[in-house]
């Protein structure tokens, strides 16, 4: 599908001028980057309205699932960078959105899920709520960078398109905050509109759920109660992180994957 192309390209190009002009005082976005980021939004959104309207339905597999946290995270970024500097997550989240997009291509089964609305409420929520704490995880990632720079004193290359330090970790703590709510709404309509989970495989990933939910909120109480910031900041949301990600693509993974050979 050409759509599939041309998002890819769009993202590697907003993603190369992104890293090329990255500047201490940029403190407006890229206008030639976010706009091709825009486009590749919109062009990765139409590769999976299309299969709908095509009559192949909305497909959750392995590599459409991918696929639609990536479109979920390129979206966010491209809005944050509105009126955040920060330009280093466009580097790293619009690659990621052209490889899970091209490999939705390549790999897709093209075999539709059949699900009641109630469900497909779920999975939405579940999948924008993987987007918004994998965009978490990603900032906690360069927070640590961000510190160990200062640290050694050596602040350069895609370093000085971060935000300051304290409003990165304001950002971080604000995404997780936004994520955890949403994983809340995610284990509440599983538990409601889920049936017979130990049939369907189901247990290990609301084991894993309800684990890293523990963790991300452990940490907003850490915050709000004691303070928490730093190093743990990202330890923690970087655990809860993994185990979100073995809840639903390690499960995937293993079920459809393993199972081709």
């Amino acid at each position: 599908m050409i759509f599939t192309f041309i998002a890819a390209l769009l993202y590697l190009s907003s993603a190369g001028i992104l890293l090329s002009r990255a500047e201490p005082d940029a403190a407006v976005p890229n206008k030639t980057a976010f706009f091709l980021a825009v486009n590749g939004v919109l062009c990765h959104a139409l590769v999976h309205i299309l299969e709908v309207v095509n009559g192949s339905g909305l497909q959750l597999h392995f590599f459409a699932a991918l696929s639609l946290v990536s479109l979920g995270m390129a979206a966010l970024t491209t809005s944050v960078s509105l009126n955040q500097r920060l330009q280093a997550l466009g580097i790293v989240v619009f690659p990621l959105a052209a490889i899970f997009v091209v490999s939705l291509f390549f790999f897709g089964d093209n075999k539709p899920e059949t699900l009641s609305w109630q469900l497909l409420m779920h999975a939405m929520l579940a999948l924008l709520a993987y987007a918004t704490l994998a965009i978490a995880s990603l900032l906690a990632l360069m927070l640590w960078f961000q510190e160990r720079a200062l640290r050694n004193r050596k602040i350069h290359g895609w370093l000085r398109a971060l935000p300051p330090l304290v409003h990165l970790e304001t950002l971080l703590f604000r995404t997780v905050g936004v994520g955890f709510i949403l994983l809340t709404f995610v284990l509440v309509t599983g538990m409601l509109f889920v049936d017979n989970m130990m049939a369907q495989h189901l247990w290990h990933k609301t084991v894993l759920s309800v684990l890293s939910w523990l963790v991300f909120g452990g940490l907003l109480l850490g915050r709000w109660r004691y303070g928490w910031r730093g190093p743990r900041a990202v330890r923690l949301t970087l655990i809860a992180m993994t185990l979100l990600l073995l809840a639903y693509f390690g499960s995937r993974a293993v079920l459809e994957i393993l199972g081709r050979v």
